[in-house]
């Protein structure tokens, strides 16, 4: 059989009922995509003006605006430009066929190989029927710059369309997109719900956006653009001041608590994208940690949140990322199998790094300020990411149970005589403050690790440290602590036998702080064992229990262990109990009915003096 060639045909009739529905995921994008469509106008005829073009020549580089204008009388919406226009031929090019970008032919006559294309959004193809969305007819009216004659296209949602020389709502130069909405469209002649997608995606667009509504206005009022045509992320960061980043912030996020900091990014080749993250105030653990990124395309808003291009453990990050080399109407498919965006996420990661580091060996006492809000990002970050923690790994700082801050190199440096390698921690000062307090009467400083993540975070120094460990306070004393002479007193073993369970070891130190009768020791393998079972459990998994390897130490040198020996039995065995009880509770390891038996044992005992 002969081999037969050909194309495939699609009818315009079977293609505009997907357009109408299936087009974009959100309607309201429409919007975007017409008033895109109108700075992109604008911005090409900018570029003939700047490059000498006979036409443009006399055509002043000023006073370039789009006018959206809603008429509820009509049940019109109306996006009108004073830009490029285009000649009868250009309709019949760009309009007539769909998605024929008129950018890419711009960008080919008039920029030349290896010029910069930014700032030319060019979907006047697939984005400009959009409008079909929310529209039963389009017009457009237009005029060219060249001083070719107006026409009209107008186009019913059947996709049959007519070009007319009626012109007589023409511009006198640019483009007048009329909207005439259906039923799908009869929401958008709500002012404010248009008002709100404009102040979505529109609010940073290079041309100046007006929006009339159609309301009566006072004789004084004065329009006003909605949108900000050079925002903070486009100028370098010497022209900025912290007001400015302030402002910027909150007129953005709606967010009246004031950022930690700030770090603007400007790349260029070959990244070529601009950005302004911020690290927001959290005031307490159980706040949302989630952001917002906001991403743009040329100053038009693409996406809220865009996971694909911050790393995922900085997405409490708020901000803005204005990405040229990106396409405007971006998947998540293509974000995740993208060179240049996994380049961007790199970028950001090392910015980030930096700007702690440099806070940290700048500004020591600002930085231990901010610790708290930020430590539990470091964290995570360094957990996630090895290059993350390499890069900030000299800036991870620790807070001491007095208030005061350390880094790991200077709590080892300083504890090397007493306890080399070794990293006394407490995760509670309240419940845990006796076992701080008889750490710190030897002289020997407690870092405070009060979160979950602090665990895992110690498990990772403890990997990257050789020979450092992590000890909480309550899972062995420190050898500085103890005395000579440890003594075992038969009596007072078996007396504690008889209440301590099996599974407890018990031993004898002589402690140099003779006030304290006794210490309950948890090992810290053990214990974080019972606090990984503890968090999965409360993710709803069954977790069997294993026993917690107990070491009850009993102070030899304490006055009260010892009068153990030659008191009545029964007096004897009440004091141990109670002693091995308040133990007890020092851990945190007493159940409701100890508790109860405690109490009843404290009261009684109160009763014999």
């Amino acid at each position: 059989m002969a081999e037969i060639k050909g194309g495939i045909g699609v009818e315009i009739e079977h293609i505009f009922p997907v357009i109408k529905k299936w087009l974009y995921s959100e309607k309201e994008i429409f919007l975007r995509e017409i008033v895109s469509n109108a700075s992109d106008a604008v911005t090409k005829l900018r570029r003939l003006i700047s490059l000498g073009d006979d036409s443009a020549r006399d055509i002043p580089d000023e006073g370039f605006r789009i006018d959206v204008v809603l008429d509820r009388d009509e049940k019109t919406l109306t996006v009108t430009d004073n830009g490029i226009g285009m000649t009868r031929e250009e309709v019949e090019k760009y309009i007539c066929q769909i998605a024929l970008s008129g950018a890419l032919d711009f960008i080919e006559k008039y920029e030349g190989e290896g010029e910069s294309k930014n700032g030319i959004i060019g979907h006047f193809g697939l984005g400009f029927y959009s409008a079909f969305m929310v529209a039963d007819t389009v017009d457009v009216l237009t005029r060219s710059y060249t001083g070719a004659p107006a026409v009209k296209w107008t186009c019913d949602e059947q996709g049959s369309y007519v070009i007319s020389d009626d012109t007589a709502d023409a511009p006198e130069r640019g483009t007048s997109i009329v909207m005439h909405l259906g039923d799908e469209g009869e929401e958008y002649l709500n002012s404010a719900k248009t008002r709100a997608i404009l102040d979505k995606y529109c609010a940073f667009m290079p041309c100046d956006i007006y929006f009339d509504d159609g309301e009566e206005k006072g004789e004084d009022y004065a329009p006003s653009p909605v949108n900000d045509t050079t925002p903070l992320w486009l100028k370098n960061p010497s022209e900025c001041t912290d007001e400015d980043y302030k402002s910027f912030y909150r007129k953005v996020f709606n967010d009246y608590k004031e950022p930690l900091f700030w770090i603007h990014i400007k790349a260029d080749y070959p990244l070529n994208f601009r950005g302004i993250l911020y690290f927001p105030k959290i005031n307490t653990e159980f706040e949302s940690l989630e952001g917002q990124v906001k991403l743009y395309y040329n100053q038009v808003f693409v996406a809220d949140n865009i996971k694909e291009v911050i790393p995922e453990y900085l997405l409490m990050l708020k901000g803005v990322l204005d990405c040229p080399e990106l396409p405007l109407n971006v998947s998540r498919s293509y974000l995740q199998n993208n060179g240049y965006v996994t380049k961007i996420s790199n970028h950001i990661t090392k910015k980030v790094a930096d700007k702690l580091t440099s806070m940290f060996n700048l500004d020591r006492e600002g930085y231990e300020a901010q610790w708290k809000d930020i430590k539990t990002f470091v964290e995570y970050g360094c957990l996630r990411d090895p290059k993350f923690y390499s890069k900030v790994e000299n800036a991870v700082i620790f807070e001491k149970c007095d208030g005061s801050f350390t880094t790991l190199d200077e709590y080892l440096e300083s504890a090397k005589e007493k306890h080399e390698n070794k990293v006394y921690y407490a995760t509670d000062k309240v419940s845990q403050t006796g076992y701080i307090s008889m750490f710190e009467k030897d002289g020997i400083e407690v870092i405070l690790l009060p979160h979950l993540i602090d665990t895992q975070f110690i498990q990772l120094l403890e990997s990257k440290k050789e020979g450092v460990s992590f000890v909480r306070v309550d899972a062995e004393l420190a050898e500085s602590m103890k005395g000579e002479g440890a003594e075992e007193i038969p009596a007072v073993l078996e007396l504690f036998k008889a209440i301590v369970p099996e599974a407890t070891e018990i031993k004898f130190e002589s402690l140099k702080d003779e006030s304290l009768p006794a210490v309950l020791n948890v090992s810290e393998d053990s214990r974080r064992m019972e606090d990984m079972m503890r968090m999965y459990a409360g993710m709803g998994q069954e977790m069997p229990s294993f026993p917690a390897q107990q070491t009850l130490i009993l102070n030899s040198a304490s006055p009260v262990i010892r009068s153990l020996e030659g008191k009545e039995p029964e007096k004897a065995s009440v004091v141990a109990k109670q002693i091995y009880n308040l133990c007890l509770l020092t851990q945190g390891r007493m159940t409701k009915d100890s508790l109860k038996e405690f109490l009843s044992d404290s009261y009684g005992i109160l009763s014999l003096i």
